[in-house]
């Protein structure tokens, strides 16, 4: 079973305890052909599900709980979209942000925002995670003291084939390369610095394996890079993130499907730009509105752009065409309060 062959999408939200409406994760089934979501309703109650992830084999759902002692939580997944629990585990850090199961299924990774650290959570034949095999901690800070006073870890990227690991920090302007050994603990190969300021957020791999890109949180950048050798970095160079003035606090950014254009949501502005995958850098193309406030989190599914907007309390969904990229008008608009991620497959 499939998230794109039952039509069943997880949502994400923030809940009181992170300043949010939400209650924990919501189902939603998908419409194959219109794209439109049929909301299920509240599936798993859990403290502030902010992101969520699947596991690469089994119906296995993953949440960080963005809590000051952070946890992550697992659910058997059923034919329904409803969700049995599999177990809970401390990730050693606090606010939980991101996560991301390696490709063979074999153990979970956990970003920890608030104190800048990765944990390692081996996982059963069950899809369970277990007690942590690795904590790291990074170290550092930036050059904007309100927000780079530490090392913030905000994403996990595990490469698709292997044991090697990104880990992007938005306080140190790095990403960090790690590689997991047989035991299940983490061995850094190497750092890139991003130019100060960056505030990295999250990286988007094309599926061409060579290229990837890094959304800018707080100086609106979108930096292309090559991979070079099993994990290295390359810089082709940056673009801006959006056309619009004002903060822009770039969020989500995501490679289509086929490889032809980036996506990136930028809160601050309310958009969602448009760039075309057709050269050494991204090619702006165009940037359109999302009709609320606060894109958290953008995912494109079956032909349609899936936005979550936090501070609207709504999911958006517009099409987009298969020939320019461009996500037209929303032809769809469903309330789910405080969302912070869509997961679909």
């Amino acid at each position: 079973m499939s998230d794109e062959t039952s039509g069943i999408v997880h949502i994400g939200c923030y809940t009181a305890e992170s300043g949010g409406q939400g209650t924990g994760i919501v189902a939603a089934r998908r419409d194959p052909v219109s794209g439109a979501l049929d909301l299920l309703g509240v599936v798993a109650t859990t403290p502030s599900p902010s992101f969520l992830a699947r596991h690469p084999r089994l119906p296995v759902l993953y949440a960080v709980n963005e809590l000051t002692e952070g946890t992550v939580s697992a659910w058997t997944v059923h034919d329904d979209g409803s969700l049995s629990p599999l177990g809970v585990r401390s990730t050693g850090g606090d606010s939980p942000c991101h996560l991301a199961t390696d490709a063979a299924g074999e153990y979970l990774y956990v970003a920890n925002y608030g104190s800048g650290s990765l944990s390692v959570h081996p996982l059963d034949a069950a899809g369970a995670p277990g007690e942590r095999t690795d904590l790291v901690r990074h170290a550092g800070h930036g050059a904007v003291p309100d927000r780079q006073e530490g090392p913030h870890a905000h994403m996990v990227s595990p490469d698709p084939s292997g044991t090697s690991l990104y880990a992007v920090d938005l306080g140190t302007d790095s990403v960090y390369r790690y590689r997991r050994d047989d035991t299940g603990r983490l061995r850094e190969t190497g750092r890139t610095a991003t130019r100060p300021g960056t505030g990295p957020r999250h990286l988007a791999r094309h599926p061409d394996g060579r290229r990837c890109y890094l959304a800018g949180e707080l100086d609106a950048s979108v930096t292309a890079y090559d991979r070079h050798g099993a994990d290295g970095l390359t810089e082709r160079g940056r673009v801006a993130a959006s056309g619009r003035s004002g903060p822009v606090q770039s969020s989500e950014i995501r490679v289509g499907p086929d490889g032809r254009f980036l996506y990136l949501a930028n809160r601050g502005v309310g958009t969602v730009a448009v760039f075309a995958l057709d050269g050494d850098l991204p090619r702006y193309v165009t940037e359109v509105e999302t009709t609320g406030d606060w894109p958290r989190h953008i995912t494109v599914l079956g032909g349609h752009l899936y936005v979550s907007e936090e501070r609207s309390g709504a999911v958006v969904v517009l099409p987009v065409d298969p020939t320019t990229g461009v996500p037209g008008p929303a032809i769809s608009r469903v309330a789910v309060a405080s969302p912070t991620c869509l997961l679909g497959s």
